[in-house]
């Protein structure tokens, strides 16, 4: 009787250690079950619109003073041309699991649709399209004096990174993903650099220990290798330069400036520190006010009329201009890994006139076509985005320069 109970005692203290474990690490089995299951068909939409709440995340408030755009919608083209074959553009919406689009036109939301769950006041993650919001803060903060000059070092301002890949790397290098830093980032490949990322945040470990780990595969500014953990570096950068977290300079320096109508969420490690190269969740108008404040190069009117520099002027040309041979747009450029141009994390798409576009996987866009005073917000949960041969990323470019010819011809 005795063994019995001692048994029994065993078995009911296994079972409240167990369950004492499950409670602590809730969160990080959370995280990772997400992480796994993050691509997968039947879950990709979910996660996409929930991300903020699997992982750490830190928020930033809506505006105190909301600034929407004003509404006339109309109707979009029905077709458009690529690899010359029509396309119809609402199959192809539906092909890539569109979840949000939106068409800006002179200051007007034209066209403006959500399916699968999405919705106005919701948010979806951005992945690298947060990248060209990291370019914007560090415009601002060398117009403020914090950062001197785009010619220093990274490790003049992040010395944690003395004996890595970006020692002595120079920030201009790290804005333009010219660092040099061997990074796989094939997110087909599960052992990819950028899925061992992906597992690191889900655990919740230290960011900046990761992005200290990467080492020098080339000369700094001879190649553009895309390394989504230069943005990384860049983020650290500016917590340091600054004094402050990504989350608050933002919010202080474009959210409420802009009028964001809601409030946004920035994926972040168990340090706090924000997932810097691709954490943002925004809401479909909100990553508009960006695209809209880049077609006016840097320059915002607000509802009132009243007119202020919010991003440098010269710092948005910089940004969207290739100023060297590797980054220059080209089906052939041997000193780079695309044939898109690249600027300060803005993507200058191949055949494009004055067109940029900050991009994320899984098929996000901002694309902005200046001349034509447009910018399209596209948000997607494309689970078949790693198929490289049905080329998407020229699909899209097409339908975004439709839709551009269109709106220029509706009255």
């Amino acid at each position: 009787m005795k063994k019995t109970l001692s048994l029994k005692g065993v078995g009911l203290g296994f079972l409240i250690v167990v369950l004492v474990l499950l409670v602590i690490y809730q969160k990080n089995l959370t995280r990772l079950y997400t992480a796994v299951t993050l691509y997968d068909k039947d879950k990709i939409v979910n996660n996409f619109l929930t991300m903020y709440e699997s992982f750490n995340s830190t928020i930033i408030p809506a505006s105190t003073q909301p600034s929407p755009f004003p509404v006339e919608l109309k109707p979009l083209p029905d077709s458009f041309r690529v690899e010359n074959q029509s396309m119809t553009l609402t199959a192809f919406l539906e092909d890539t699991q569109t979840t949000g689009l939106l068409v800006l036109k002179d200051g007007k939301i034209v066209y403006e649709n959500y399916w699968l769950g999405h919705a106005r006041d919701k948010q979806h993650i951005s992945f690298s399209m947060a990248k060209s919001f990291i370019s914007a803060l560090m415009g601002i903060a060398i117009e403020e004096g914090f950062v001197t000059s785009i010619e220093e070092a990274v490790t003049d301002y992040v010395p944690e990174l003395v004996g890595s890949g970006y020692e002595g790397v120079s920030i201009k290098d790290v804005l333009q993903m010219s660092s040099g830093v061997g990074f796989n980032e094939d997110y087909g490949d599960f052992n990819s650099d950028i899925n061992r990322f992906s597992r690191a945040t889900a655990f919740g470990t230290s960011l900046d220990e990761f992005s200290a780990s990467l080492v020098r595969e080339r000369e700094p500014g001879t190649y553009h290798h895309y390394v989504s953990i230069d943005t990384q570096v860049l983020g650290m950068l500016l917590t340091r330069a600054t004094g402050k977290s990504l989350t608050d300079y933002l919010s202080e320096k474009i959210w409420q400036p802009l009028g964001m109508e809601y409030q946004a969420f920035w994926l972040a490690d168990d340090n706090a520190m924000e997932l810097a190269l691709g954490g943002l969740n925004v809401s479909l108008r909100d990553y508009a006010k960006l695209g809209w404040l880049y077609l006016y190069q840097g320059s915002w009117t607000d509802k009132n009329g009243d007119t202020q520099q919010i991003v440098p002027k010269q710092w948005v040309i910089d940004s969207t201009t290739a100023d060297a041979a590797h980054l220059v747009a080209g089906e052939n450029n041997p000193a780079s890994s695309s044939s898109f141009g690249y600027g300060y994390q803005w993507w200058l798409p191949l055949g494009a006139e004055d067109e940029f576009a900050a991009q994320g996987i899984y098929d996000q866009y901002i694309y902005i076509d200046p001349d034509q005073k447009l910018v399209i917000v596209k948000n997607s949960a494309n689970y078949r985005f790693t198929d490289k041969s049905l080329n998407w990323k020229a699909k899209h470019y097409a339908m975004f320069r439709a839709i551009s010819e269109h709106f220029s011809k509706v009255q």
